[in-house]
């Protein structure tokens, strides 16, 4: 399911933040194209291949990488020439799809090479040139909001320990309360601006339920600045929004 509007100028989380806040203001008019639909199904080997280069077992990893290199590949072939609306009228698709394909091609080597965290480092980079692309064209799917969600997820993981060896310094624990505050807004979004689709799935409301339940864990750690268990929540925060990812992100 594809909400298309007005694309807004992408910076990091705060970024893909204020996108989804417009998204929300402007109103949701459903709509579908070829390339955006491709752009799923190709989608989901590459949450294969970044879960399996974020394990242990180089050959599963390789194999996951080709498919997801095949997979846009054939996407390339298939729309090199003349994309469907809206992607019509951006002079850099061509040049995105190159990118992308780059992108797999030296994650390929690198799986081939055992360098399994490389080629995972390598990938991300994927998902920000395809999310961008659908931003320059006005087009939003489910995706971008899983990935939002994700983006501000890792700020916090990084900032969330450091700060938590801080909590005696003033505004400490108002810093941690902002951004635990954005991270259960973008949970939350992770729900209502679920497809019909996927609402109605018992194993997606499940994933996604755990995602929640851990994001308010976490909130209510930091509201009763109980450093142990905000520690503990945030050790917690990954996991569960790995699982939803690769099925459903």
């Amino acid at each position: 399911m594809i909400t298309k509007l007005k694309a807004p100028t992408y910076k990091p989380w705060r970024g893909a933040l204020l996108a989804l806040l417009a998204s929300t203001s402007l109103g949701a008019v459903q709509a579908a194209d070829a390339v955006s639909d491709t752009i799923q199904a190709a989608y989901a080997p590459y949450r294969a291949a970044l879960f399996t280069t974020n394990g242990k077992s180089a050959p599963d990893a390789q194999a996951a990488v080709e498919k997801a290199s095949a997979a846009w590949r054939a996407l390339s072939t298939q729309f090199k020439g003349q994309p469907s609306a809206p992607y019509d009228r951006d002079p850099a698709f061509a040049d995105t799809l190159q990118r992308v394909q780059a992108v797999y091609n030296t994650a390929e080597q690198q799986a081939k090479a055992g360098k399994l965290p490389e080629a995972h480092e390598t990938l991300e980079a994927a998902r920000d040139l395809i999310g961008e692309m659908r931003r320059r064209n006005g087009v939003i799917v489910y995706s971008d909001h899983m990935n939002a969600y994700h983006a501000h997820m890792e700020h916090v993981l990084t900032d969330g320990p450091k700060l938590l060896t801080q909590t005696g310094q003033p505004g400490t624990w108002m810093n941690l309360s902002a951004q635990a505050g954005v991270l259960d807004y973008l949970a939350q979004r992770l729900r209502s601006e679920a497809p019909a689709a996927l609402a109605g799935q018992a194993e997606f409301t499940g994933l996604l339920d755990a995602v929640l339940a851990v994001n308010k864990s976490f909130s209510q750690a930091v509201q009763r600045q109980d450093e142990a268990q905000a520690r503990d929540a945030l050790a917690k925060l990954k996991s569960p929004y790995s699982r939803l990812f690769l099925k459903f992100g």
